[in-house]
């Protein structure tokens, strides 16, 4: 029998610099500033740091709701963090695309997709970096009269919501500490939405034993994942992977606005997710859980159904937040 190789999972070569060739290769949608006569969404692409080469893609929808008055409504914006593994996909490839396509319709929503920089050439912090950068230009964007006009003139800058998927999740946990060391008025980050949030830690839980040999998410693929990401010399009980361990981070959880986490049963990560929900709870977050029996990691972006159910969750929480 052969022996079961991560690399070849994840479909990366690993290259003697230290960096890894991405052998999968991925549909793109290229950004639709201009809609047509089908098109629920416009779409554009704006680097926001030259240095780092981080790039956001804005999706507006064409369908505009308006207010009591007949005037368009502002829509809450969204900062969307990619999932991945830290190491793969953008967000111009065609399944991100979608699913921003349709957050951005049917909640309705601006979002704001972050193109942060790869693992393993960019190791942790480098993408929580890459977020605040995110989360700041968006910020700058209410305050400079020649800011992105989509932002100016549709987005509610006091409706702000961070979003993430998987790493993405971890991302977005991370990045809304981190905000509060920054002055982001009149930007306001009113909600945390943590889909699936990928967490870890040197002793195994009873669901990443109970599927180790899960057929998307394998243990060995979650190993790989965080050997590639953390910074050399770090073990996966540090905060970046599990964020549970006790450290002057747990003062600040308090602080977090509302949160939804979102999991499912036969996700590997789901034990690791539950743990992070508790603790939230315990140190006096907001918090909300939605966790299926049915379902695995990434079953949104695989079934029609279940993406339509995420959207309406999302939906329920943003107006109860």
């Amino acid at each position: 029998m052969s022996k079961f190789d991560p690399y070849t999972h994840l479909r990366i070569a690993l290259n003697s610099d230290g960096s890894i060739t991405r052998c999968l290769q991925l549909p793109k949608v290229k950004a639709n500033p201009v809609a047509g006569p089908d098109d629920v969404v416009v779409s554009k692409d704006v680097t926001i740091n030259v240095e780092t080469k981080t790039w956001v893609r804005i999706v507006l929808p064409t369908k505009l709701p308006s207010n009591d008055h007949n005037t368009v409504a502002r829509l809450p914006i969204i900062i969307y963090f990619r999932h991945g593994g830290w190491v793969l996909f953008s967000v111009d490839d065609a399944s991100i695309h979608r699913e921003c396509l349709r957050f951005s319709s049917r909640l309705p929503a601006i979002v704001v997709a972050v193109n942060y920089r790869h693992a393993p050439e960019n190791r942790l912090p480098a993408q929580y970096h890459d977020a605040m950068d995110a989360i700041c230009w968006v910020k700058n964007q209410a305050i400079n009269p020649e800011g992105e006009q989509w932002l100016r003139d549709y987005g509610d800058f006091s409706r702000c919501y961070l979003y993430g998927c998987g790493c993405g999740g971890n991302i977005v946990f991370s990045a809304a500490l981190r905000s509060f060391e920054r002055d982001l008025e009149p930007l306001k980050i009113v909600g945390l939405i943590m889909n699936q949030p990928l967490f870890g830690g040197e002793k195994r839980t009873k669901s990443e034993l109970d599927h180790a040999a899960d057929e998307i998410l394998p243990l060995p693929v979650l190993d790989l994942m965080w050997e590639l990401v953390l910074p050399k010399g770090l073990d996966r009980d540090h905060r970046y992977c599990n964020p549970m361990i006790m450290g002057p981070h747990r003062s600040q959880i308090c602080r977090l606005p509302k949160c939804l986490v979102v999991g499912y049963y036969t996700d590997p990560t789901i034990d690791r997710q539950q743990e992070f929900v508790t603790m939230l709870a315990t140190s006096g977050a907001n918090v909300s859980a939605w966790f299926d029996d049915a379902g695995f990691h990434a079953i949104h972006l695989l079934d029609p159904q279940r993406a339509a159910e995420l959207v309406d969750t999302i939906k329920t929480f943003i107006i109860g937040c």
